[in-house]
């Protein structure tokens, strides 16, 4: 799917734009595209103009919500398929999305793309085939990019979160001249697309799957053992769990998974949110 390069609004950034045009400015300058770049907007009385095309000033915004120009007016980046899914401002630019109002943000002490390249550097990824389970808004398939990875295989199940990532400009585009080509982005199940990929064809491994209610088969022996299957003698892996319900049940999902990989032939160990493991 293209990626959209219009400009994208949040409630503070129309209210500036209204204001610097009721000040009497000839443009406001700042950033349409969620903190990747600044620009300026030319503004006249009854529209503004931003790389050579002319928008109405939006009417009121709702908080929390990203706005793109449909083709018609400024439409909140969310869809419902069965479930809510949204696309999410936060303080660092980079935006996060939410489910049904349940935000996959991982913490909300830093960037996601920050927090993506801590786990990122775990693995190791450069001159890497690297394979990224639960592609989300990509944000560990764009550090890997960045990080210099030979070729990033990249799965995400939901046709929605595909869809906000061609709305999201911190989200990599596999067409894109910067990717390189090395970005091969599938809609898919991973838990299925993983019996078809070969074995020990990939150095370094990331796995972000939804929490374990809501994906269990993500979280299972028979799923950990294709991971061990397709990964290289020594290849690395990073596996988000987070601590789902360790305060009202005691139970202690990633030390759950560690004992899992440790099964399946890794050596594990705890690292940051998840868990960190090599293949023996």
């Amino acid at each position: 799917m293209p990626h959209y390069s219009g400009p994208l609004l949040t409630r503070p950034d129309a209210e500036a734009l209204c204001a610097a045009r009721d000040a009497g400015a000839a443009a406001w300058a700042g950033s349409l595209d969620l903190g990747r770049s600044q620009g300026e907007a030319r503004l006249h009385a009854n529209a503004w103009e931003w790389r050579e095309q002319r928008y109405p000033y939006p009417a009121a915004l709702k908080d929390r919500t990203i706005y793109y120009w449909d083709g018609e007016d400024f439409a909140a980046v969310s869809r419902f398929a069965g479930s809510l899914i949204k696309l999410v401002p936060t303080d660092w630019g980079a935006p996060t999305f939410e489910i049904d109002g349940i935000k996959m943000l991982p913490t909300s002490k830093a960037s996601p793309v920050d927090d993506a390249r801590r786990k990122v550097e775990l693995v190791q990824p450069r001159g890497k085939q690297v394979l990224d389970t639960c592609g989300g808004l990509g944000y560990f398939a764009a550090c890997c990019l960045n990080a210099g990875a030979a070729h990033i295989r990249s799965f995400e199940k939901n046709p929605s979160v595909l869809w906000l990532r061609t709305l999201n400009p911190w989200s990599p585009d596999p067409d894109a001249p910067a990717s390189g080509g090395r970005l091969q982005l599938a809609q898919g199940d991973v838990s299925q697309a993983i019996a078809e990929l070969a074995d020990a064809s990939f150095d370094a491994l990331l796995h972000d799957p939804p929490r374990f209610g809501i994906a269990g088969e993500l979280y299972s022996q028979t799923f950990y053992d294709h991971l061990a299957r397709v990964l290289r003698r020594g290849g690395r892996l990073f596996h988000y769990t987070g601590s789902p319900n360790k305060l009202t049940t005691g139970r202690d999902v990633p030390r759950e998974v560690a004992k899992r990989l440790e099964k399946s032939g890794f050596k594990a160990e705890l690292a940051l949110d998840g868990v960190f493991a090599v293949k023996r």
